[in-house]
């Protein structure tokens, strides 16, 4: 299967080792990912949007116009990404007079939105039109004896009309992920919390950090599995900001879900860049090195 990944700006630039994860893992489920040129910002669907909608729309829709040229469909690695690229695309599709509009400015660099192109999280992706059956195959070490805690964020269930990945308030697709590992998906109380980055205010942000960690903290969890690389930089940094300004340390290892994955396929976490955390997984990996690999 072929699909054009969507790289974002914050991967590329901040945590590269998710891509690093995304692009080892990825042909072993069958898919190839074809990289293509002139994709810009998404851009993002908080600040940019309310501040300008219509242009929020326009440069939204000159990138769907790009991977359209190339007829093959989007797949998106971050949570911020897949809201605006897959809203975007909603309400072009749902509104002919505004499609006509954006597409007088698009006409201008000589590009053309039609709406043939769908976007996808990867981990959706993986679901619908690969199947867990081969995230299963691919797998030559269980996780197992690891307990992963859930974080869904905000962007990729919400506005569920529009994402279409899961029930909003009972999604499961994290659970199973983590359960064809081999791992124990911890469903804690606090899995469902925005990670405060879409804050202004300096203080709340911390908070919520600090509220879902105890979350996590109280329900065993080894480590938190997420699929936002924004929702991470929350975390990781985070949990140092919060050891420093509340004098409470949690060591709770922060990960991207295709980085487990890649674990689950026998990578070390040196190749799916693990080491470059602020929080280190030694005793999470002393957990996992216990399993035998499969052959």
């Amino acid at each position: 299967m072929k699909v054009i990944p969507f790289w974002g700006c914050m991967i590329p630039l901040k945590y590269p080792q998710m891509e690093l994860a995304i692009r080892k893992t990825m042909p072993n489920l069958g898919i190839e990912l074809v990289d293509i040129e002139g994709f810009t910002c998404c851009p993002d669907p908080i600040y940019f949007k309310a501040k300008d909608m219509r242009k929020w729309l326009v440069i939204a829709a000159r990138n769907l116009a790009v991977a359209e040229e190339k007829e093959l469909d989007i797949v998106t690695v971050c949570s911020g990404c897949t809201a605006t690229l897959k809203e975007a695309s909603y309400l072009l599709n749902e509104d002919e007079k505004l499609k006509k509009d954006i597409n007088k400015e698009l006409k201008k660099i000589g590009r053309e939105y039609k709406g043939i192109v769908k976007v996808k999280h990867a981990i959706q992706l993986i679901r619908d039109d690969i199947g867990l059956e081969a995230v299963e195959k691919s797998v030559k070490r269980h996780l197992k004896n690891l307990n992963v805690a859930i974080h869904y964020g905000c962007h990729l269930l919400k506005p569920s009309q529009i994402m279409g990945v899961d029930d909003a308030d009972y999604p499961s697709i994290l659970e199973n992920f983590t359960s064809i590992l081999g791992a124990t998906p911890i469903s804690h109380q606090k899995k469902l919390l925005c990670c405060g980055k879409g804050c202004l205010d300096s203080e709340i942000p911390m908070n919520m950090v600090y509220d879902i960690f105890s979350s996590i903290e109280d329900a065993k969890g080894d480590c938190m599995g997420l699929i936002c690389p924004t929702c991470f930089s929350s975390f990781d940094l985070g949990q140092v900001m919060i050891a420093r300004t509340k004098g409470k340390e949690f060591n709770i290892p922060v990960i991207y879900f295709f980085q487990l994955l890649g674990l689950a396929q026998g990578y070390t976490p040196e190749e799916v860049g693990l080491h470059m955390h602020r929080v280190k997984v030694d005793a999470l990996m002393e957990k996992i090195r216990t399993n035998k690999v499969l052959l």
